[in-house]
């Protein structure tokens, strides 16, 4: 989800709290001020009931209260009781609607009986006046909420626009590059330096991607010289008559670790350049098809180990990826399945066109599954491994899409490539 489309979501979410919070306390503000003023009428005609008695002795009907429909009953009672409002209905004579009344109900005596007297004052345009004034307050209030929620975004929009302005061009800067970052500066003072930190982070990415790709490829071709002028020498002393057989061992330990060195100097040297994404000529590229031809070509050694290849119907497994790298992808996978095998063993390729699969019979597992992928973690002792195999095959996949699984079930050893489900 957006930034603006969360704040606006909490935006709109608190604004419709606070709104409605503030529009039932002004109905009952609204309210209260009706039922006060209508109580204050209705006490001012008790005033005038009570002067009324009090002038002729005795009640009887006289226009002057027809309005407020008063009710006088006696009660028979010598008590005073309290005066109470209350809200009743009372039908029309007219029209039998129940209508809405506020009634004021206090106790008098006449004559020396006591007597309810009960006031009633009509709340039919009070209830109107509340309605059309709630009417009119949601309205507002909804107007208001939608401008103000319109304006918000249109304001948030016009303010994040830099940020996003930069982070369009963040997303097409490339590192490989001779085009420095450019970043504009905004006159938000908070954006301006965020692009100014950005820019200078630009530029030491490059300068140090410029140096490291400088120190690959010296690295790559100083490293690689003498470490074939040693292993050709080697070879030559190898060849010797006049060597002891300790000479012999010795040049034969010698030429071992020479030839190691040059593996473990050629997979570092592969891994920064993956790191590096120096690597650009991406092509379709069907590994399941690559796998299935590798173990092809290293028929003679899964003769010589007896070991037997099952491979199903292959569903095309395509990627874009570039060349080099597939065929060091499935070398390492298809090296990896015979070196950890037995004899006897088996190897099996499977793919779905989703799921690409390569399982092989072993050993079971001694170090870690967890840690399997790291670099120079290896499983076995033989001179020949430099533990960087799985490492580049991780390595390969994590940089260009792909999903990486190790699995281990009753003597086989399955490794699995699917491609990453974008999360959003």
């Amino acid at each position: 989800m957006k930034l603006l489309a969360k704040t606006n979501r909490i935006y709109l979410a608190f604004s419709l709290a606070i709104y409605l919070f503030a529009g039932l306390a002004f109905y009952q503000v609204v309210r209260i001020l009706i039922y006060n003023e209508v109580e204050t009428r209705l006490k001012v005609e008790k005033r005038d009931f009570e002067a009324y008695l009090k002038q002729h002795k005795a009640w009887s009907d006289t226009t002057y209260f027809v309005e407020n429909k008063i009710d006088v009953v006696p009660v028979g009672r010598q008590t005073r009781l309290s005066e109470t409002f209350i809200d009743t209905l009372i039908q029309n004579r007219y029209d039998q609607e129940l209508m809405p009344f506020r009634q004021l109900t206090f106790y008098v005596p006449i004559k020396g009986v006591m007597h309810r007297v009960s006031i009633r004052k009509s709340l039919i345009q009070s209830y109107q006046l509340i309605e059309v004034i709630t009417v009119t307050m949601a309205a507002c209030l909804g107007l208001l909420l939608l401008g103000t929620f319109w304006f918000q975004g249109k304001l948030s929009g016009r303010l994040w626009l830099p940020f996003y302005e930069s982070l369009s061009r963040i997303k097409r800067f490339n590192l490989a590059s001779a085009t420095p970052l450019q970043l504009d500066k905004p006159e938000i003072n908070e954006f301006r330096e965020l692009n100014e930190v950005l820019r200078k982070m630009g530029d030491k990415m490059q300068q140090d991607y410029r140096s490291l790709k400088e120190f690959t490829e010296n690295a790559s071709h100083e490293i690689q010289t003498p470490l074939a002028l040693i292993n050709a020498k080697v070879e030559q002393l190898i060849q010797s008559e006049k060597l002891t057989e300790t000479q012999t061992r010795w040049i034969e330990e010698i030429y071992q670790a020479s030839r190691r060195m040059a593996r473990l100097n050629q997979g570092l040297l592969l891994l920064a350049k993956i790191d590096n994404q120096q690597f650009t000529d991406n092509q379709a590229v069907d590994l399941a098809a690559l796998l299935a031809e590798k173990l092809g070509a290293m028929d003679e050694v899964l003769h010589h180990k007896r070991i037997a290849v099952k491979i199903g119907n292959l569903v095309p497994f395509a990627i874009q990826l570039p060349p080099a790298l597939a065929d060091s992808l499935v070398t390492n996978l298809v090296n990896n399945a015979i070196k950890h095998n037995h004899a006897e063993g088996r190897v099996e390729l499977r793919s779905d066109g989703k799921n690409l699969s390569l399982g092989n019979t072993g050993h079971a597992l001694v170090s870690n599954p967890e840690r399997l992928f790291e670099r120079f973690k290896k499983e076995g002792s033989g001179p020949d491994s430099v533990g960087l195999g799985l490492a580049i095959i991780k390595e390969i996949c994590d940089t260009y899409g792909l999903e990486v699984q190790y699995d281990e079930n009753n003597g086989w050893h399955r490794f699995g490539i699917s491609r990453k489900v974008n999360e959003e």
